[in-house]
């Protein structure tokens, strides 16, 4: 068995691993446990009693968090000329059409979000087996595809998040930084869990949220009373 380092203690004398703790007292309890030199992320994770292999039971969504994630994400707008002004204007990094659709099929995905309009589909689409398996397909019902181009790269650059429920029904998202104050990070975590709550499948039986864990980078992870979001 190995054995716990001074530091790994010091942690867990912090917070029960096998109790359930309220958001807030969770947001909190991750502020003292993160002990890395950087700005950490702060991360939900999800069970849901659902099955993703069930097209009525993909729970999948958006939700704009109140406070920002605290990232400076770089967006990508593939748009036609007379959209491109629009997109720089609402703080796009990077904005043109054929030059980029290029640049990815030679292997470049320097962006954490693409955004299009839909009469440049037929050409995105063909890049679908290298942005799908890295989340960066633009899709309609995430608000990527659209013909609003600036209000997609704003509501992105504000804190707006995509999310979607994986092969084993856990739904993972980062809902901001350790340097946010512990309220902040609840109101986050919060609007996230709410939205999941809202969007349970009609053909979901059981409990729907199972299980919810709050966690930073290198972090334990904190589980959260379920009872407690509703």
């Amino acid at each position: 068995m190995a054995r716990l380092t001074k530091n790994r203690k010091a942690i867990l004398g912090k917070f029960e691993e096998d109790k359930k703790y309220t958001l807030s007292e969770a947001s909190q309890i991750i502020k003292d446990i993160t002990t890395v030199k950087f700005d950490a992320s702060v991360d939900v994770a999800v069970k849901l009693g659902v099955d993703p292999r069930k097209a009525n039971e993909m729970v999948r969504g958006t939700v704009s968090l109140p406070h920002g994630t605290g990232k400076d994400l770089k967006v990508l707008v593939l748009c036609t000329p007379d959209k491109e002004a629009e997109a720089k204007e609402a703080g796009a990094d990077f904005v043109g059409l054929d030059e980029f659709i290029e640049k990815i099929k030679g292997g470049w995905t320097d962006v954490d979000v693409i955004i299009t309009m839909p009469a440049v589909m037929a050409k995105v689409g063909a890049l679908g087996r290298i942005l799908g398996p890295r989340g960066l397909m633009p899709n309609p019902k995430t608000g990527t595809v659209t013909m609003d181009v600036g209000k997609a790269v704003q509501d992105v650059k504000a804190g707006k998040i995509d999310f979607r429920v994986d092969k084993y029904g856990i739904v993972h998202a980062s809902v901001g930084k350790v340097s946010f104050d512990a309220q902040k990070i609840a109101d986050n975590a919060n609007e996230l869990l709410q939205t999941i709550i809202k969007l349970k499948p009609a053909s979901a039986k059981g409990n729907y949220v199972q299980s919810i864990h709050l966690s930073s980078t290198m972090s334990p992870s904190v589980s959260i009373e379920a009872k407690s979001i509703n």
